[in-house]
């Protein structure tokens, strides 16, 4: 097997740059570079040279024995002064080495799922882990890269493992001294495992959106002042605004942060009969966005009646009280009624998120939906007694299967190239 090397910090100039060394010769790199290696995970200071013998940089080099790495292999760490030169000499040196080559994209990760480091959905969420942009995304995604969900599916596989174990063992050993009727322990643990997976599954949709995002459309008449409210809340010039109606024609998103969520904001063409084609295009845009968000906030002027049904989680509020003097409303120029505009998005949001699980993506949804079946079918084999035991066990090895999708164990070589296509080549 090849070994492999790559930047793992953030290419460009840097205070300090990482290189990450893995595979069977890693630490032969290390000797060949310093003359010497050092104790496993012990920090030491050393002079790396090429192969004339001059020095490329002093360094700081950590190395880690198998089964006691990140990818289960020899690693070595080679941390240098971040310059790009630096860490160009460094690269190339590597290179030279026989059996080295630089890594390809989650290649380092990939082989911590193949030497059993991290099962998929650990593996998943450290890519969660490297995007998260807010606080509750980092937190959601520590959670499951710590195995959280991956030992919630091994405890769901334990229980249909022993399920099976008792059907097949009256099946194959009629004859010997075992239980002639499980069906009442068979069907507490089929039914324990159902219970569980449709909490898991009820969570799916609000840990998906804390994972991507939410959606908050602005949405009102023209000029009731949403562009002048998407600039207030990103604190920036996001949208153009003008006294000219049907100024915004497509929709404009700004991603932010709100209570420690990711939040997209949408502001939305105004609402208004118009014959201008471009300008019903916009509106029509607004009224689907509108529509698929999260959540929406609708501008409403004094005495205006709102352009759309209302739902139970919609916002309205009266805008330019700065002008109108309305108690209550909101005013994107002096900041009136703004912060408390933006607690009630953020306490929305947070109810939404409250029933997240572990779980959140659709592949998940989709393995979870397929055990769930499989086990209610075992159930119904069950209700007719050991003459179905037969039948009720196939059922339940089958859901066994679909749940050891999720984490690894197999048939997910169709998965790995789209997951490990969103890693950098470092990691």
């Amino acid at each position: 097997m090849d070994s492999i090397f790559a930047l793992a910090s953030a290419p460009g100039k840097a205070g300090v740059a990482v290189v990450r060394v893995s595979g069977p010769r890693a630490w032969e790199a290390v000797r060949a570079l310093t003359g010497s290696v050092p104790l496993p995970r012990q920090s030491s200071l050393r002079r790396l040279r090429d192969a004339g013998g001059e020095v490329l940089d002093e360094a700081l080099v950590l190395v880690f024995d198998e089964g006691a790495s990140f990818t289960g292999e020899k690693v070595a760490e080679l941390h240098l002064h971040g310059s790009i030169a630096t860490q160009r000499a460094v690269l190339r040196r590597l290179s030279e080495f026989d059996g080295f080559r630089l890594a390809e994209a989650g290649e380092f990760t990939r082989r911590a799922l193949e030497n059993n480091r991290l099962d998929l959905t650990q593996v998943e969420a450290l890519s969660d882990l490297i995007e998260a942009e807010t606080e509750s995304q980092r937190v959601q995604a520590l959670r499951v890269f710590s195995g959280k969900l991956g030992e919630r599916i091994e405890l769901w596989r334990r229980q249909l493992i022993e399920a099976a174990s008792l059907l097949e063992a009256v099946i194959d050993f009629a004859d010997e001294e075992v239980p002639i009727d499980v069906t009442e322990r068979v069907t507490y643990l089929v039914k324990e495992t159902i219970q569980s997976l449709e909490r898991e599954i009820s969570g799916i949709s609000a840990a998906e959106r804390l994972r991507t995002g939410f959606e908050v459309a602005i949405v009102g008449a023209p000029n009731v002042g949403k562009s002048t409210l998407l600039n207030a809340l990103t604190g920036r010039e996001a949208a153009i605004t003008s006294e000219i109606a049907g100024t915004t024609r497509d929709v404009i998103e700004v991603r932010m942060e709100i209570g420690g969520l990711p939040v997209t904001l949408l502001d939305t063409a105004g609402l208004r009969e118009t014959d201008d084609y471009v300008e019903q295009i916009g509106i029509s845009r607004a009224l689907e966005r509108a529509k698929t968000s999260d959540l929406r906030v609708l501008l409403l002027g004094d005495g205006v009646s709102p352009e759309i049904d209302l739902s139970p989680d919609d916002i309205v509020v009266r805008s330019k009280s700065d002008i109108t003097g309305i108690d209550g409303g909101i005013s994107a120029v002096t900041g009136q009624g703004i912060d408390e505009l933006v607690g009630k998005i953020a306490d929305l949001l947070k109810d939404k998120v409250s029933s997240a699980g572990l779980a959140s993506r659709e592949r998940h949804r989709v393995a979870f939906l397929a055990g769930q079946d499989w086990l209610k079918q075992a159930l119904a084999h069950l209700a007719f007694g050991p003459e179905r035991y037969e039948l009720s066990a196939e059922e339940i090895r089958t859901a066994i299967r679909a749940l050891e999708i999720l984490i690894g164990r197999i048939d997910v070589e169709n998965l790995l190239d789209e997951i490990f296509s969103s890693f950098c080549i470092g990691k």
